[in-house]
């Protein structure tokens, strides 16, 4: 993910989201300047990908859980190196 600015690497999901949100907002109004909807469009698309990596990461943790013989979780493992 090193071709996403840092500021968007330290958002949480439910930050890049909601800038997301925003930024689809303000496009889909039209009241926008070419140039300007150019870099927002730009950032909508690194905030999309950053969250698409928030959730891929939560999915594999939750998929991590540990299921006991009567079907019910156990607890967890680890997943990956810590790296989300």
């Amino acid at each position: 993910m090193s071709d996403i600015p840092e500021d968007i690497r330290e958002m949480s999901f439910e930050a890049a989201l909601a800038e997301l949100e925003q930024i689809v907002g303000k496009l889909e109004s039209g009241d926008v300047d070419l140039e300007k909807s150019i870099d927002m469009y730009a950032r909508g698309a690194q905030l999309k990908q950053h969250c698409e990596a928030k959730l891929k990461a939560a999915e594999a943790r939750v998929e991590k859980l540990v299921i006991g013989p009567d079907g019910a979780p156990r607890g967890s493992e680890p997943f990956g190196d810590g790296d989300s």
